[in-house]
């Protein structure tokens, strides 16, 4: 039987305690104060889960050095690995609702290889400040990490991102971020659809649910519609390998494909049965995506 993303999303905001009870009252406040309920939509939107404290502690980054970086209202941390050869630097980013260590695999695999992986809790997750963050905070503190970062004499080769910090880095390169090489893990396609499918799992009217999209996009200066793979991709300028699942119940397939048919030059490697985060673990991903930052 396939799930629908309805469902998984459904099911995803079902875990958490108190779903019922701020769905009754979004719907209570859409009848009786609408601009209450915008405010309580955006609110929820931005709140990343699971909730952040359950991965404060990170048992399999203890030997990594952690130092915590403000940012805007919040923050990020950077683990760096134990002492070591200094090496080319590869930045790794988990997605919304993830943490640093899930990126971990990946981390050893490259330093198995004479690369230097540094990972990141991105705002409002894991160890780092903030209790509400989005997608173009994600893009803006990939810039400023990787700014950093070579600022301190780092070579930043490459960056890989997961999930919705993929998205974030597409827009980034975009951009012009100065690496030689990108990897999209598992990327969603079009934050505007998310809206669409929060709105659908709270029971919120198309009215909230635009006047939430449209205070977001007001307040970071950017139209979602800027950071779908038509917008973004003929402006990637780097080689891109994207890694996506046929069996994501989070982001679609066809996500994937829409970002390499809009990067120039950009490599699709399908996997089967590994879902959203499997992949972060399987061994034929990661020699691939090592073998991609090599190049």
């Amino acid at each position: 039987m396939t799930t629908t993303p309805l469902q998984t999303a459904s099911a995803y905001y079902q875990t958490t305690p108190g779903t019922r009870w701020l769905r009754w009252a979004l719907g209570l406040s859409e009848r009786v104060w609408p601009s209450l309920a915008v405010r309580g939509a955006l609110r929820l939107f931005g709140t990343p889960l699971p909730p952040k404290w359950l991965h404060r502690r990170q048992p399999a980054l203890a030997t990594w050095q952690a130092t915590p970086w403000p940012f805007e209202q919040a923050s990020v941390t950077l683990y760096q690995p134990p002492p070591g050869p200094p090496g080319p630097v590869v930045l790794l980013l988990h997605g919304w609702g993830g943490h640093a260590a899930q990126m971990l695999p990946l981390a050893q695999a490259l330093e198995a290889q004479g690369l230097r992986p540094m990972l990141v809790d991105l705002p409002a997750h894991g160890r780092s400040q903030g209790s509400t963050s989005n997608l173009p905070q994600f893009a803006r503190a990939i810039e400023y990490v990787t700014a950093r970062l070579q600022q301190q004499g780092h070579e930043v080769r490459a960056v890989v991102a997961h999930s919705l910090a993929a998205n974030a880095l597409a827009y980034a390169a975009a951009r012009g971020l100065p690496v030689a090489r990108l990897a999209l893990l598992a990327p969603p396609a079009s934050p505007h659809a998310y809206t669409r499918l929060f709105a659908m799992v709270f029971g919120l009217s198309e009215d909230t649910r635009s006047r939430m999209q449209q205070r977001v996009e007001a307040r970071e200066g950017i139209l979602m519609r800027q950071f779908e793979p038509a917008a973004v991709g003929p402006r990637v300028a780097v080689p891109t390998l994207i890694v996506h699942d046929r069996e994501d119940r989070i982001n679609r397939f066809a996500d994937a494909e829409a970002y390499r048919d809009a990067i120039a030059g950009a490599q699709l490697m399908e996997t089967n049965g590994l879902g959203h985060t499997r992949l972060l673990r399987d061994e034929q991903v990661l020699q691939a995506v090592v073998a991609h930052l090599r190049g």
